[in-house]
């Protein structure tokens, strides 16, 4: 027998016995998807929970919206081992349990439509979690460290709620593609935009009076391609915006612009992207800013002119990215019918949206 055959005859049988292991990893787990089952207990007008009939270990999605419910018991939620999908809007909940920290596969958590004041700090430890629905609730805060933990986290919803702020850890959240955050009571955005690496998606609209301002770091969510600040109190557009190279839309109506002119507004997308270039290109003013920017841009790979000797000289200009030009308006978002839009926008204010 030669060293090649020698080799085969000790190979083969380890290749069989890995692909005999792999096999039954495969079944067992088409097993324990059989054995896992969907609960559905929506709309009956539930005020408690009764007695689950099955083990609760078992169940994979559990849906108990559109009920009466005013609590969920601590006891239940620590025994929902595998549950993936917990849906629990439209109740009269308050609060969540501490144990729904024990849910390590949550991937989506709906809460939405409910009375509730904060969030458990303890949610923090369901690292599998992909969506977040907290909208229409009383929340006025978020756990401060939420971005910290929750690394899987795509989609972030908490519109129509109390929050004065996001909390500065939200710009950890990497993995984030949606951001809605608007008819809250928002004074400002966390500085550090940067790590958004993956943000498609911002909604900051209808804070009315209280968002004034916008962080500079806007212009390094390179991902960004749907911006909504419509309906606040913002008079200046950061310049940075410029240099959003992918974004397709951005609503800015209902705010008491100065900066972009409403003329160059109604122009459209392509011209607004041109107007705050030539902005960061020819302003004298906030030099130490300009100076913090170009470092930021040229990191993030924004900023593709060659620097001379490492540094950049102050009176050359920033590149022209290119942007196509989207003709025609486009709705500012999705607007349930209680919004307070409906109430409380001058009839005569002029809606600018484009993209």
């Amino acid at each position: 027998m030669n060293m090649y055959q020698l080799q085969q005859f000790h190979i083969q049988p380890m290749m069989m016995k890995m692909d005999n292991t792999m096999r039954k990893r495969e079944r067992s787990k088409a097993m324990e998807k059989e054995r896992l089952h969907v609960m559905d207990l929506s709309g009956m007008s539930l005020e408690f929970l009764p007695k689950p009939s099955l083990d609760l270990a078992t169940i994979c999605k559990l849906d108990l919206s559109n009920n009466n419910l005013q609590e969920i018991p601590e006891s239940l939620t620590a025994r929902l081992l595998n549950v993936e999908v917990l849906d629990v809007r439209s109740n009269q909940l308050k609060s969540l349990p501490n144990s729904i920290g024990c849910l390590s596969k949550l991937k989506v958590l709906n809460v939405s439509g409910n009375f509730i004041e904060s969030l458990p700090k303890t949610i923090e430890n369901c690292r599998a979690l992909e969506e977040l629905n907290a909208n229409f609730n009383k929340l006025s805060k978020l756990p401060d460290t939420i971005g910290f933990e929750l690394v899987n986290l795509k989609k972030l919803s908490v519109n129509s709620n109390k929050l004065v702020f996001l909390p500065s850890s939200t710009s950890h959240l990497t993995a984030l593609k949606v951001l809605d955050a608007r008819l809250n009571c928002l004074r400002a955005l966390p500085e550090d935009l940067e790590n958004l690496i993956n943000l498609e998606t911002l909604n900051v609209s209808q804070n009315f009076q209280y968002l004034d301002t916008l962080p500079y770091s806007i212009g390094l969510l390179l991902s960004l391609i749907e911006l909504d600040v419509s309906y606040n109190n913002i008079k200046t557009l950061p310049e940075s915006i410029g240099c959003l190279k992918n974004l397709q839309k951005l609503s800015v109506e209902g705010n008491p612009l100065t900066c972009p002119p409403m003329e160059v507004v109604e122009q459209g997308l392509h011209v607004v992207m041109e107007y705050m270039h030539h902005k960061m290109n020819s302003s004298d003013q906030n030099k130490t800013k300009k100076r913090w920017w170009i470092g930021k841009i040229v990191k993030c790979g924004t900023f593709n002119k060659q620097m001379r000797g490492g540094k950049r000289p102050e009176n050359e200009g920033y590149n022209m990215l290119k942007h196509q030009n989207i003709n025609g308006l486009a709705s500012p978002g999705l607007m349930g019918m209680l919004s307070p839009l409906r109430l409380f926008s001058p009839r005569h204010s002029p809606r600018r949206s484009f993209g």
